[in-house]
């Protein structure tokens, strides 16, 4: 009798075991990711990791705190049949199933590790480079140049484009601003948003009536920002200069994304004295280990 109460005991004790790891789901492994670079998103958006397994995204997990480490669990299968990794940025209370067309990072796995980089889903910024001058060509005062800013180069028989910038990915576009001040406070203004250095740019909000040169710019002498008054607190001289790289859709418009190919401060001499920006390659980089 007692040993067929302990069989029956047993018995039932395996069939829960069995129960709960039926329960459990299908085993899964860890995705380790290592990044380098990245930052906080503002405006809401997040990032998501997604593995292409066949050829179609799967997603993984969406964040938005930016550790260097960041572990997830997948689905064993699911993980070793992964033959690329991508990293996207998604819009605020994003439910879209497909990844957004901005994508920060990409890598295909080789063995257990992808390496990770911008460059074929942004673009290269190891050989861009930049010039500016300070004028107000859209309205009719003649000694006013310092509260404009146009990224051109006067110097040749023509005028040129001042900016040399490679083509961006879809989900990028570029973005020109000054950061102004006022009683000690900085407030990032931006001259407009571009997808061609050599043609005019998206927007020129501040600006006057008149004819503004075929590349991207801005003057600050209309309709100022909330906290700054134009053309007093318009003055370029003396401040930073940025060209960012942007997510399109930009789901923050008031200040620049943190990647930056172009950076500068601007001169006392408004034009024809032409300023120069610097270079700047720090973009994210990493590696993702299954």
């Amino acid at each position: 009798m007692t040993k067929r109460i302990l069989v029956v005991a047993l018995s039932i004790v395996s069939l829960l075991i069995t129960s709960c790891s039926s329960d459990d789901g299908p085993p899964t492994s860890n995705l380790t990711l290592e990044l380098i670079g990245l930052e906080p998103l503002t405006g809401g958006a997040s990032y998501e990791a997604w593995l292409v397994v066949d050829g179609e995204p799967v997603s993984i997990n969406k964040f938005s705190s930016v550790g260097t480490t960041t572990v997830f669990p997948v689905v064993t299968t699911t993980l070793e049949s992964a033959t690329e990794f991508f990293l996207s940025i998604e819009a605020p209370n994003d439910a879209d199933p497909k990844p957004s067309k901005t994508r920060i990072l990409t890598g295909t796995f080789t063995g257990s590790v992808a390496q990770v980089v911008s460059t074929t889903v942004m673009a290269d910024f190891s050989s861009v480079s930049g010039k500016f001058v300070m004028a107000t060509p859209t309205d009719n005062v003649s000694d006013n140049d310092e509260f404009g800013i146009w990224f051109e180069d006067p110097s040749g028989i023509q005028v040129a484009p001042g900016l040399d910038l490679p083509p961006l990915a879809d989900g990028w576009k570029y973005e020109g601003w000054v950061v102004l001040t006022k009683n000690g406070t900085s407030f990032p203004v931006s001259t407009g948003t571009f997808s061609d250095e050599t043609t005019f740019d998206d927007a020129s909000p501040y600006s006057g009536n008149g004819n503004a040169p075929d590349y991207p710019g801005e003057d600050f002498i209309n309709s100022a920002p909330q906290g700054l008054t134009f053309p007093e607190d318009g003055d370029v001289r003396g401040k930073m200069v940025v060209i960012s790289v942007e997510p399109s859709p930009d789901y923050d418009q008031a200040t620049p994304f943190f990647i930056k190919p172009l950076t500068g401060t601007a001169q006392q001499n408004v034009a024809p004295a032409i300023n120069t920006l610097t270079a700047n390659n720090n973009v994210p980089f990493g590696r993702v280990v299954r």
